[in-house]
């Protein structure tokens, strides 16, 4: 009798990217498990996997392998409605034996081909239309005998909300989302046998403009998609005796005005609660829809994920009544309103800053994100006001046409799409974590069905540019595997017949004709790329493959046969802080550098992929491009001394990042030159979109990550930092889209609730926590923390596709102490700072305790060593600052840059000339400045 093995039994089996196996939209879903522990030295080497199909029949598979992510369905393809169960065990190299089963993981496909439908898309004959209220549309189901199980299977032209019986039939929010709509339609599945009975059933379905029919962009466009709202809903009910019974929409489904008056996502919803539930119904058209279009979802609905009760309430100058709910949220007000007149109007405005003590609203644009309310008569009734058909962007509320003493509660509910999350950091520094915690709450808000770049305003769409740069921090924070795969499904079905890529998924403002900008279309590339790399999915690749190659052969063509991808309309280094607010694309950086550049990334990741999948035709051509392009950059922006024409730090930071200078002293010499840039800056951010993700990067391969970390932990604009000195609580849009005063940026394109400047949280994670994938999926890990700045600790957690990862330091008394934990199924190489040997280690935790290596310290011979030294440089500026020579650290740096490498000692006599006659006082004191300096750490 063998005995039991050690290794314990794997958690329940996950199918593709969802943790639950119901409505799953796949006849062939990719199993994972995860394995809490196993003895020191396991490698799985062979799997069994059991199916269990609804009559019992039992079908047993053994695999032998050591995959344990998205590992191929084994069996035979499943049918629509087909119901099972999985069940998973485990055996290792060591011959230990198998361990015992999984808990068995419940699976239901649910409608896999258009022909399951018999239902039909029927549309309101003429109540609904635009401008009208929202129509609700019934029908009613006759049941009887015993109802085992019940599914519904429903989307819509437009959003639905669906109820039986009264009843919600789901959570979700603004439902079936935002898709292509042209080319795909989302449809969910849901358990409704809970809310059946015997006898009559009323299905209603109230429907609303959203994205199908709604406002969309800047330009007052509507009804982009269609102009007849519709709903599609399919019932089947199993019944105890075996027979199973389908409704569908169709003819005899009437439609009526719902109380909903007025319905839009940018400028609110207008309800009222006198509205009579028993008005009259007329009969609905039949639509001759295609239901090819029709597809599952990859990823979670969208979702109330949590409730802000407001911190304050209070009068405005003005008198207005104001509601603080203390941070920057998506989503609605509901509001708890006691008794009322007949008819009352109460008003909620939104806005997620005040400027002099008033609700700042000009970043709203033309959106009016207002939801109305008209009271029915009740004096001693509570009114529950809120919405279902719209969100804002908040984190103050106006509330007129209801007193304090009406009001019994306010509270913000939170809408996002339901990504699990699975990422976290800390350190020792405050204002960083806040930082850190803005991002997570900026991708919260602004995932919500596809990547906006703001909840607020009349945009909010799915800009390609932003996500390119931050899925690498978005796939560390949540769960986004099945969420992104779904928006790139988007991408390439909007994709032109040329190759070219919208600058917005889903494609709402409908731009030119071959629309083709570098850091935007390279989201085809980029982002199934890192889905690759962070959830060990080839099959997003595979996927892709063909849109990935598409673009890249689009931007080859526009590059010619030299590969310098040159003139053309280029967004370039997005919002750098130079560029003045009317003009966000004026950037230092040349737009044709930064093309050219991203022909060459999206090349290699083109050739990458094709390794991955095994195409090596495609691999070798992709690489001699990749090759072409990278010899025009260097050709045409590269001097022999490595010195780039183009004289900006988001230049060099592509250069030193994707590898793109020819020579190593050519490397060198840009990140020496990268980094005076940035002393040159006073540490103040001088990147926009594309640079902004890499900087950190660049200064820490060029060898000065000290300066990255100066950068990382500045507090003046712009800055990483600076909004959360002015009390941010998400990532804004621009570095400043508040001023110094208080004032909202005078651009008109403003928002303070935008994820791509975050990018930078990958830094973090990666480098100063020390955790990165060193292979697909994290199965082999990469931790290497760089300690540095003021920092005395860092951690980060993942819960990677094999389990939790996690890494920790801290400095303690001349000590670093290093903690480590590695989930089963994958190893981690260490790098220990000051330490030139990697330990490779494997799963469980692993603790180290080192002399911390002191960093070499050289004297302070130059200026460049005094702005170096930052108890030299804050000095320095203090001095220029308290005597008025400047007004900040900006000014100072800016002024003295030229003279970086004269002697230290030539300051003081240096820098009141530069900067305004001074007094021997401030000379003096400078002097003694430079005599006290400690030595420069290096």
């Amino acid at each position: 009798m063998p005995y039991p093995s050690p290794t314990a039994r794997p958690e329940p089996v996950r199918f593709e990217h969802a943790a639950s196996g119901f409505g799953i939209g796949s006849a062939s879903p990719r199993l994972s498990w995860r394995i809490p522990s196993a003895p020191e030295g396991f490698v799985q080497s062979a799997v069994e996997l059991e199916l269990t199909d609804e009559a019992g029949d039992v079908v047993t598979e053994r695999v032998d392998t050591s995959e344990q992510v998205l590992v191929a369905w084994p069996f035979p393809p499943l049918e629509s409605r087909a119901r099972a169960c999985v069940r998973v065990r485990v055996a290792g190299q060591d011959g230990s034996g198998w361990s015992d089963w999984s808990e068995p993981a419940a699976l239901e496909t649910t409608l896999l081909d258009a022909t399951d439908w018999s239902a039909r898309f029927v549309s309101p004959r003429t109540v609904g239309g635009i401008g009208q209220p929202a129509p609700i549309v019934r029908g009613t189901v006759e049941l009887h005998g015993e109802v085992v199980r019940a599914r519904l299977h429903i989307t819509a032209l437009g959003l639905h909300v669906t109820s039986i019986n009264g009843e919600r039939v789901t959570d979700e929010e603004l439902a079936p989302g935002w898709t292509s709509y042209a080319h795909r339609l989302r449809f969910r599945t849901h358990d409704v046998t809970a809310l059946l009975r015997e006898g009559a059933n009323t299905i209603e379905v109230l429907l609303g403009n959203g994205w199908y029919r709604g406002r969309l962009g800047w330009d007052g466009q509507r009804a982009l998609y269609g102009e007849r709202l519709a709903a599609l809903a399919q019932l089947e009910v199993a019944h105890a005796d075996g027979t199973v019974r389908t409704f569908g929409t169709d003819a005899t489904w009437g439609a009526r005005a719902s109380g909903v008056l007025a319905d839009d996502l940018y400028d609110g919803q207008t309800t009222d609660l006198r509205w009579d539930p028993d008005g009259p119904e007329e009969p609905v058209d039949v639509l001759d829809e295609d239901l090819g279009r029709l597809v599952p979802p990859s990823g979670p609905p969208v979702r109330a994920v949590a409730e802000v009760p407001a911190v304050a309430l209070f009068r405005s100058p003005s008198g207005r009544l104001l509601v603080d709910f203390e941070e920057n949220v998506v989503g609605w007000v509901r509001l708890r309103v006691r008794g009322g007149a007949a008819g009352q109007r109460v008003r909620v405005r939104h806005a997620e800053v005040l400027e002099r003590g008033e609700l700042g609203v000009r970043p709203l644009r033309s959106a009016e994100a207002t939801d109305d309310y008209l009271l029915a008569a009740g004096s001693n009734t509570v009114a529950v006001l809120e919405p279902s058909l719209t969100f804002h962007g908040f984190r103050y509320a106006e509330l007129s046409g209801v007193d304090e003493a009406q009001i019994e509660s306010v509270t913000a509910v939170v809408l996002s799409s339901d990504l699990a999350p699975i990422g976290s950091f800390e350190c020792s520094d405050p204002d960083v974590e806040t930082l850190h915690t803005n991002v997570a709450r900026s991708m919260r808000g602004n995932f919500l069905d596809v990547p906006t770049d703001c909840p607020q305003r009349d945009e909010r769409m799915g800009w390609t540019g932003d996500i390119q740069i931050f899925a690498p921090t978005a796939s560390f924070l949540a769960d986004c595997s099945g969420f992104l795969t779904s928006w790139l499904a988007d991408l390439a079905a909007e994709q032109q017949p040329d190759g070219s890529v919208p600058f917005v998924v889903p494609d709402a403002i409908r731009g030119p004709e071959g629309p083709a900008a570098a850091a935007w279309g390279d989201a085809a590339t980029v982002v199934p790329w890192v889905l690759y790399e962070r959830f060990a999915d080839a099959g997003v690749l595979a996927a892709q493959f063909d849109s990935m190659r598409a673009w890249t052969d689009r931007i080859a063509g526009l590059a010619g046969k030299d590969g310098l991808w040159a003139g053309g309309f280029q967004f370039g280094d997005w919002l750098d802080p130079a560029a003045p607010p009317e003009d966000p694309a004026a950037a230092r950086t040349d737009p044709d550098l930064v093309a050219t550049a991203h022909l060459v990334r999206s090349a290699e990741i083109v050739a990458r992929a094709a390794e991955v999948l095994g195409r090596d035709e495609e691999r070798s051509r992709y690489t001699d491009l990749a090759a072409t392009a990278r010899d025009a950059f260097a050709r045409e922006f590269v001097s022999p001394s490595g010195r780039l024409h183009n004289d900006a730090p988001t230049a060099y930071a592509i250069a030193l990042v994707w590898d793109l200078l020819p020579t190593p002293e050519q490397r060198a010499y840009a990140g020496r030159r990268l980094a005076d840039l940035v002393r040159s800056a006073g540490f103040r951010v001088a990147t926009g979109f594309v640079g902004t993700p890499l900087i950190t990067d660049a200064l820490t391969i060029a060898g000065e990550p000290h300066l990255a970390y100066r950068l990382l932990l500045e507090r003046g604009c712009p800055s990483w930092l600076y909004p959360v000195t002015m009390g941010a609580t998400t990532i804004w849009e621009r570095w400043d889209s508040m001023l110094p005063d208080g004032s909202i940026n005078p651009g008109q394109m403003t928002s303070f609730n935008h994820y791509a400047l975050g990018a930078v949280a990958d830094w973090l994670h990666r480098v100063v926590a020390g955790l990165a994938p060193a292979e697909p999926g994290y199965r082999r890990i990469l931790v290497r923390p760089i300690p540095g700045g003021w920092l005395t600790s860092a951690a980060a957690r993942h819960e990677t596709p094999y389990g939790q990862a996690a890494v920790a330091w801290r400095r303690s008394d001349g000590r670093f102490l290093l903690d480590v934990e590695v989930p089963v199924g994958a190893r981690a190489t260490v790098h220990l700072p000051g330490s030139a040997t990697a330990v490779e280690v494997g799963h469980g935790r692993h603790h180290w305790d080192v002399e911390e290596a002191v960093p070499q310290a050289r004297p302070v011979r130059t200026v460049r060593d005094v702005i170096d030294s930052p108890w030299l440089w804050d000095e320095l500026v203090s001095v220029a600052v308290e005597t008025g020579l400047a007004a900040d650290s900006a000014v100072v740096a800016g002024r003295i840059a030229p003279y970086l490498d004269a002697p230290a000692s030539a300051l003081p006599a240096l820098v009141p000339p530069l900067l305004r006659p001074a007094p021997d006082a401030v000379r003096a004191r400078l002097e003694q400045i430079v005599a006290e300096a400690p030595a420069v750490p290096s």
